[in-house]
């Protein structure tokens, strides 16, 4: 099957579970509103519009950049999460309204007054999604900083503590513009790290808004004495990798492609490309035994790999410490339970034999501007070597 084709079935596939989510809550919330009232009448057209904003902004940004596309992916950006929460909303009721089928317990006052009841259930609804949004669109703007000590029983070449700055899943793009880059560049200027490390997924896909802002003068802030170094995502692969690795390399990113680096002779940044490489290039990654034998194995090890698959065998060829992103711990709740049952770790620090693993949940978001159920954060990194 060629790669033009997958696309389709699998472009295909999204709207059609977009469009059935969407037309399962309009058939509700249609329901829900009294008949001949005058919002019953303008409600599908707000509804649908809102419904197509995002995939005309994104459309729109692909021929004509401008304050409209961006008005359009905002718009329609917010509009996923309320989707997800309205489903939830709708979901919960149905299943509540099933049981009372089957076995009968709406109070009198419900069953008689049916009608107001549903009109009361989805201005509810709809003002308790709305503060959600709002909440958790203001969590987005506000990153902590997760401080975290890691001892690698290894001798680094004299060096007996490392102030390390890791952050993954910035986003950079029309969501996360320049004016909250900044922000976040600042917090990590304040921890004065000796390295900064940056694992996969800078830029959200198009590099178009990214120029448009200018956000490269932005990323040259990120400095520190040992360097500022960095892997590819699967977006940087989807919006073009070698685009995006000419783009991060030329404003002060080294990117470790399936290699690694030995830092102040003292340990070894392991970098693998993303995992979803094959899908977009065609062409494979290296496998990590390879990477590792790169390597001198005495020294400490560190990994940075996107996608947090594959732990154990990190563990197993002598791996120290891998850095992950890449889940955002599913970053609207409930999702986080879908990304715990798939991956070993889905967020946090965790530790697989003798290698210690932290996957952070990101300090940007992908589509909604909204986190739900978790922090953006930058992880500083204290790690200490020798026995």
């Amino acid at each position: 099957m060629s790669k033009k084709m997958a696309f389709l079935i699998f472009f295909s596939i999204v709207l059609l579970v977009y469009g059935s989510v969407n037309y399962y809550i309009y058939v509700r919330g249609m329901q829900a509103l009294p008949d001949g009232s005058i919002f019953k009448s303008i409600f599908p057209w707000i509804f649908w519009i809102l419904v197509l904003t995002y995939v005309a902004g994104r459309f729109l940004e692909k021929v004509y950049l401008s304050n409209a596309s961006d008005v359009l992916v905002w718009t329609g950006s917010f509009w996923l999460s309320a989707m997800l929460y309205f489903f939830l909303a709708v979901l919960f009721f149905d299943i509540i309204r099933l049981v009372n089928q089957i076995i009968p317990f709406y109070p009198r006052f419900i069953a008689s007054n049916y009608e107001n009841v549903k009109l009361y259930l989805f201005t509810g609804a709809a003002i308790v999604v709305g503060l959600v949004i709002l909440l958790g669109h203001i969590n987005t703007l506000n990153p902590r900083v997760k401080e975290l000590s890691i001892h690698i029983p290894k001798q680094a070449n004299g060096i007996k503590e490392l102030n390390a700055v890791m952050m993954s899943d910035i986003h950079l793009g029309t969501i996360i513009g320049n004016g909250h880059f900044e922000k976040i560049v600042e917090k990590v200027k304040k921890l004065d790290p000796d390295i900064i490390l940056l694992a996969g997924d800078v830029l959200d896909e198009d590099l178009e808004p990214v120029l448009r802002q200018n956000i490269g003068e932005t990323l040259k802030r990120l400095q520190a004495p040992m360097g500022v170094y960095g892997i590819m995502g699967n977006h940087e692969h989807i919006g073009g990798a070698e685009s995006a690795y000419n783009y991060l390399e030329s404003h002060g990113m080294k990117i470790i492609r399936d290699s690694v680096i030995k830092i102040n002779d003292s340990f070894y940044l392991v970098g693998r490309e993303d995992r979803d490489k094959p899908r977009f290039s065609g062409r494979e990654r290296k496998e990590l035994d390879e990477l590792v034998n790169m390597a001198d194995s005495s020294y400490p090890l560190i990994l940075l790999d996107h996608q947090p698959y594959y732990l154990e065998e990190a563990a197993g060829l002598g791996i120290d410490l891998q850095l992950s992103g890449h889940t955002h711990h599913g970053q609207l709740w409930p999702i986080n339970l879908v990304t715990s049952a798939i991956y070993t770790i889905s967020y946090g620090y965790g530790k697989i034999g003798n290698m210690h693993a932290y996957v952070s949940n990101g300090v940007g978001t992908w589509g909604p501007p909204v986190r739900v159920g978790n922090k953006p954060e930058i992880v500083n990194l204290k790690i200490t070597f020798g026995e």
